[in-house]
C-alpha cells in the first residue's frame, strides 16, 4: 500500500513538474532565446518515457508554429529533418516561435517499433486527445493536446512511410467546413510547401468526439492543423528529408515568420477523394504496383496467398486514380488497408 502511494505522488509530480516547466520556458519573455529540455511522464505501472521540446523565440513576437515529428518512431525522414531544421534555424531571423517536438514518441524509435509505443503497445496516432490519468501513450497524447496544441497557432504534424509503407510524399489538411477562417488557411500552407501532390481529407467529427489522430485533435481544438507526409519504408531517404524541410520553410515563409528563399513545384495535383482497398484475409501480399502509380477502377493491383502459396485473393482497384500509400512488404492482416488511392485530381 505504502509503494503504491508513493507511485502515485510520483506520478503527480512529474505530471505537475512537466506542466510547470513547459509553461516556465514558453512564458518566458526572452527574446531571441532557445531552449531544449525533455518532459517526463510516468504511468501506474511504473513505465517511465521523456520526449524532448525545443521553444525558439524570434526577437519580434509572432504566431505560434508546432511541428511535431516522429507520433510513429519508425518514420525516419521527419524526425532527420527535425533534427537537421533546428541546427539550421536562426531565432534572429525568425518572428514568433516555434514550438518543436522531434521526437513524439521516443520508446518506438529507440526500440525500432512500427506503430506502437512498445511499453503500453498503443499507437500514439490513435489515442488523441489522450488521458491524463492513463498508459504512459495517454499521458503524452494529453500533454500534446492540452499544453502543446492549445498555445499553437499553427500546428505541422509530419509522417512518412512506417516499416511497411510505401508512400507517394504529400501535404494534406482536412476540409473542415465548420471552421472555413482555419481550414482556408491550412489549404494554402499546404499549397505553399512546394509539395507535388495536395491531399483533402472529409472531416466529418462532431464537437468533443475523439480526433484519435494527432492535427485531427488540432482540427478539433479550432486550430490551424496540417500534415506532411514524405518517406517510405522504415528507411531515411536524403530526397524525403529535404523535401521536408523545405516545406517547413515555404510554410514559415509564408507566414513572414522566417526569412528563407522560397521553394515551389511549378504546378500541384490537389486530390479530394480518396478509396481504401482492404484486405480480407491474413496472407502473403504480391503486387508490382507502387506508390504513385495510376491505376483503373476495376484493374488487377495485386493477390493475396496463405503460406502454401495458394492464391486467397485477387486485390481490384476499387476507383481510378493515384496510388498514394500502400502496403510495399509481402506480410499482410484481415482488415488492414493494402492501398489508399486518391482520385478528384485537379492539375494547378
Amino acid at each position: 500500500m505504502k509503494k503504491a502511494i508513493l507511485l502515485l505522488l510520483l506520478i503527480i509530480s512529474n505530471f505537475i513538474q512537466a506542466q510547470s516547466e513547459f509553461e516556465t520556458n514558453f512564458n518566458d519573455t526572452n527574446r531571441p532565446s532557445s531552449k531544449s529540455y525533455y518532459v517526463t511522464f510516468t504511468d501506474d505501472k511504473g513505465n517511465l518515457d521523456s520526449i524532448p521540446v525545443i521553444i525558439l523565440k524570434g526577437k519580434n513576437t509572432g504566431p505560434v508554429f508546432t511541428m511535431m515529428s516522429g507520433v510513429h518512431g519508425y518514420e525516419y525522414p521527419p524526425i532527420i529533418a527535425a533534427q537537421e531544421l533546428l541546427n539550421e534555424f536562426d531565432t534572429s531571423k525568425l518572428t514568433g516561435t516555434i514550438i518543436m517536438l522531434p521526437m513524439a514518441n521516443p520508446s518506438a524509435f529507440f526500440g525500432r517499433t512500427p506503430f506502437v509505443n512498445p511499453k503500453d503497445d498503443i499507437n500514439l496516432n490513435r489515442t488523441f486527445p489522450g488521458y491524463k490519468s492513463g498508459s504512459i501513450t495517454e499521458r503524452i497524447a494529453d500533454f500534446i493536446t492540452n499544453e502543446i496544441i492549445a498555445k499553437t497557432d499553427v500546428f505541422l504534424d509530419i509522417h512518412g512511410g512506417d516499416a511497411n509503407e510505401d508512400l507517394l510524399p504529400f501535404a494534406c489538411y482536412y476540409n473542415n467546413t465548420d471552421n472555413p477562417k482555419e481550414t482556408a488557411m491550412a489549404k494554402k500552407l499546404a499549397e505553399a510547401s512546394g509539395f507535388s501532390y495536395i491531399v483533402s481529407y472529409p472531416y466529418t467529427l462532431k464537437k468533443r468526439e475523439p480526433a484519435k489522430y494527432a492535427f485531427k485533435q488540432a482540427v478539433q481544438d479550432d486550430k490551424i492543423a496540417l500534415s506532411l507526409e514524405s518517406g517510405k519504408l522504415g528507411q531515411v531517404q536524403s530526397k524525403a528529408v529535404d523535401l521536408i524541410k523545405m516545406g517547413v520553410y515555404n510554410m514559415l515563409s509564408e507566414m513572414n515568420m522566417y526569412n528563407s528563399e522560397k521553394t515551389s513545384a511549378t504546378s500541384f495535383k490537389s486530390i479530394t477523394e480518396q478509396s481504401y482497398l482492404k484486405s480480407e484475409y491474413q496472407g502473403i501480399l504480391t503486387s508490382d504496383f507502387k506508390a504513385g502509380d495510376s491505376v483503373t477502377e476495376g484493374e488487377i493491383v495485386g493477390q493475396i496467398q496463405d503460406i502454401f502459396g495458394t492464391t486467397l485473393t485477387v486485390l481490384k482497384a476499387p476507383n481510378s486514380g493515384i496510388i498514394l500509400y500502400k502496403i510495399g512488404t509481402p506480410p499482410v492482416n484481415k482488415d488492414e488497408t493494402v492501398m489508399c488511392i486518391g482520385y478528384g485530381i485537379d492539375q494547378k
